[in-house]
């Protein structure tokens, strides 16, 4: 099929133009995931035109209607320049010629459009900066905003040559104003938001006939491509940045679509097995191994900051049969639900085509990656990753203390241990040696000392994978003791969770698996206590437990000694004073070791599976 040309833009449109061999594809995941059984069937074809079609042709009122037809803001109050993002599915539907499209060529909805453009460029400074302000009306500083440009310069090689002569005139002012600044000091340093500059920068660089800036930009997308690990993931610190991941992904593949730059398409490649490995089956992103974001409960998009890059896929993975399988995974999970802004940029640049299988949708499968960096046990209806990155305590309020290395989910009733990491929270940890008393959060805090405490170790300086497709499991070090965590499926009702740790140091070793929340949830206990997890903080004692508690289907055994703590609550970097709800506090489970006890056992058994389908809910 040929590219469709839309006032005089290319644009790739379900093209054939780029062929990667199956043969090519398989044989490199095996050398990225050691010991990983190959998909070579493809037997699902992704293609699926019609429904983004119809996707961005429903929501194309609801957008309209939420402008400020005056002022041409769109969104609710407070006003934030990412509200303008619409401009570009906007455009979309204004460009793309379809006979089930009724805005192609529409003149009220170029002239919404334009207005729109103009708002951006009413609230541009003189550096073409706009206030970083959020929903909460917080506010941090001013920015150059990466994803509210890209959509604009979309937007405008969409409709450029149908503007008038003086809009068009006013766009490209404003839109040089800030590409130029840009240029200039935006592509300094590999990351995910310099990938999305350099994406929109190649664009401009089009509509605007700027060469150097397309070179530039070829030359900075070699340097993302280098940076990338063997294994298909970008790193800030130590490890994987799951969410951030994706917008590596898209920027890669945005600009593969505009540039056909195959030097791009090997990072691709490796990028889309990753996400095909990390995803659950219940379509949420694999946590244990981010340095940046927890689990996000049933969230289609995830906790990914500020910018616009859904975790169900983006264009980028439409090169590759394991990225299609990818989002062919994550679509019919979500009942083909996509946003217009995603339904247009598939539209506009995807690539339709054979789509492979994900571990997510297997019965049996074993996965190590990199060098033993973390595994993925789908051992059907359990799923159970354990990550062995580990790293020093990082200052930065972005960048997660490493602490839980292992989630475990089951299809019935979604993750049920893990939820990933955080920072000033010691029970989040697997392990803890000292006083847990020593690290906390401050209510209020907007500039918390993250340092570590000379008297509390909650990080592992070390940790060693047992890759045993039984027990599959991890050896940690916490100065001088020495703990692991086994991870035993016994059938499909059943799974334990085996904890030990030596007791050299004279201090309190304490180890704790972690419950993702469900609020309201019934809290049952072998005494008859009980309660709902809510707003009233538990503490109970195993005189206060028995043997055992349920709790959202699930019947936990209770180790001699042990503790109930709730509500452990995070600390959120994306919130100035780090406040976080309790919807993403863990219900935690402490384990106390000490010279006569250095082994615990909790089993999980599935009593009750609820109506959620493998969704956590909040």
């Amino acid at each position: 099929m040929k590219p469709l040309k839309m006032n005089g833009v290319k644009c790739m449109k379900w093209s054939n133009k780029l062929f990667l061999s199956l043969t090519v594809l398989v044989t490199y995941a095996a050398t990225v995931f050691a010991g990983a059984a190959s998909e070579s069937a493809t037997k699902i074809e992704w293609n699926p035109r019609e429904r983004f079609i119809k996707s961005l042709i429903k929501d194309v009122p609801s957008i309209l209607k939420s402008q400020d037809r005056e002022t041409g803001r769109f969104g609710s109050q407070p006003w934030i320049c990412s509200d303008q993002n619409v401009i570009f599915p906007l455009a979309a539907a204004w460009a793309i010629e379809d006979k089930a499209n009724p805005y192609y060529h529409s003149p009220d909805l170029l002239e919404v459009i334009m207005k729109g453009g103009d708002a951006l460029i009413a609230d541009q400074d003189k550096k073409g900066m706009w206030t970083f302000r959020k929903k909460d009306n917080s506010t941090w500083g001013q920015i150059l905003m990466p994803w509210t440009y890209s959509r604009w310069i979309r937007a405008f090689a969409l409709i450029k040559d149908g503007m008038p002569a003086e809009r068009r005139q006013h766009w490209e002012e404003g839109l040089l104003l800030g590409f130029t600044n840009i240029s200039k000091s935006c592509l300094g340093h590999v990351h995910n938001i310099p990938s999305h500059h350099a994406m929109a920068l190649y664009c401009a660089g089009e509509c605007f006939g700027r060469e150097d800036w397309k070179q530039q930009v070829r030359a900075f997308m070699a340097k993302i491509v280098a940076t990338q690990s063997p294994g298909g993931w970008w790193s800030e610190h130590s490890g994987p940045v799951v969410a951030y991941n994706f917008v590596y992904i898209e920027a890669l593949g945005l600009y593969y679509a505009m540039s056909h730059d195959a030097s791009v398409l090997e990072a691709l490649q490796r990028a889309a097995v990753f996400h095909a490995t990390f995803v659950y089956p219940n379509g949420t992103v694999v946590e244990t191994v981010d340095e940046r974001n927890p689990y996000e409960a049933g969230s289609a998009h995830g906790n990914v900051g500020f910018s616009f890059t859904p975790v169900e896929g983006n264009v980028g993975f439409s090169f590759t049969p394991e990225g299609r399988g990818f989002l062919q995974h994550q679509y019919s999970l979500r009942e083909w639900s996509v946003t217009a802004d995603g339904a247009a940029s598939h539209l506009l640049y995807g690539q339709p085509g054979p789509a492979a299988q994900l571990a997510a949708d297997s019965a049996d499968q074993f996965t190590i990656v990199g060098n033993n960096e973390a595994l993925v046990l789908r051992h059907k209806p359990w799923f159970i990753c354990i990550s062995a990155f580990t790293c020093e305590q990082p200052t930065s309020r972005w960048l997660q203390d490493r602490q839980n290395f292992v989630s475990i989910f089951h299809d019935s009733v979604g993750l049920i241990i893990g939820g990933g990491n955080t920072k000033l929270q010691p029970f989040w940890s697997n392990f803890t040696v000292g006083d847990t008393a020593l690290l906390q959060h401050k209510q209020g805090d907007e500039n918390p000392n993250f340092k570590p405490k000379a008297d509390l170790i909650h990080m592992p300086s070390s940790a060693k994978l047992h890759a045993d497709r039984k027990s599959p499991g991890l050896d940690l070090t916490y100065g001088e003791e020495q703990c692991r965590i086994i991870a035993r499926p016994l059938d499909e009702k059943r799974l334990t969770l085996v904890c030990e740790a030596t007791s050299k140091s004279g201090k309190s070793v304490e180890g704790h698996v972690v419950f993702l929340p469900r609020l309201n949830a019934d809290l049952k206990t072998a005494t008859g206590k009980s309660a709902k997890l809510g707003k009233e903080p538990i503490e109970w004692t195993t005189s206060d437990i028995g043997e055992w508690f349920d709790y959202c289907g699930v019947h936990i055994s209770v180790p001699s000694g042990a503790k109930l703590l709730w509500p452990k609550k995070r600390h959120n970097p994306y919130k100035k004073d780090g406040s976080s709800t309790l919807g993403e506090a863990r219900l935690v489970l402490c384990l106390p070791f000490s010279n006569t006890t250095s082994r615990h056992e909790v089993t999980l058994e599935i009593t009750n599976p609820n109506t959620t389908k493998g969704r956590n809910v909040k």
